[in-house]
């Protein structure tokens, strides 16, 4: 089992994806992860459905996917809208079509804790700079938008 291989290779945590298992399996593999290997589970959801079976399933870690798995469409608008739902004691995590300090910060406000940040990094011309940048623009040392050729939020 992939958690297994995980916890022996390592590794500090394991992304569980609610849309690709049902309560069952959800709720056992977190237990397993988090309760049993000391492992943080990082629970994935898209949708306010998805958002209260992570909370059912025991989840401290719920990362907000802004991509549609479905259609592969990106929207901020996701974090914005289920950070409305998610329990205050939960640990909350923006994933996805985020290009700029500025979304950090605004995302931040509303109570998001930590932020996936993958394309833009990929896209731009100087990843290690355009960390930079993200990383003082949340600090408020410079903030600026990362050049990274994405489209904007």
């Amino acid at each position: 089992m992939q958690i297994f291989e995980a916890a022996a290779a390592g590794a500090d945590a394991v992304l569980l994806i609610t849309a690709a298992l049902d309560d069952v399996s959800l709720g056992e593999l977190r237990a397993l992860a988090e309760d049993e290997l000391g492992l943080d589970a990082l629970v994935e959801v898209h949708t306010v459905q998805e958002l209260r079976r992570a909370v059912n399933a025991g989840a401290r870690i719920i990362g907000v996917n802004n991509r549609d798995l479905g259609t592969f469409h990106v929207s901020v608008s996701t974090s914005e809208r289920l950070i409305t739902e998610a329990p205050r004691d939960k640990i909350m995590i923006s994933e996805s079509g985020l290009h700029s300090a500025d979304s950090l910060l605004r995302l931040h406000k509303l109570g998001f804790r930590g932020f996936l940040i993958g394309e833009a990094l990929m896209r731009a011309p100087e990843p290690e700079r355009a960390l930079r940048d993200f990383v003082a623009g949340a600090e408020h040392r410079q903030p600026r938008r990362v050049s990274t050729g994405a489209g904007p939020l």
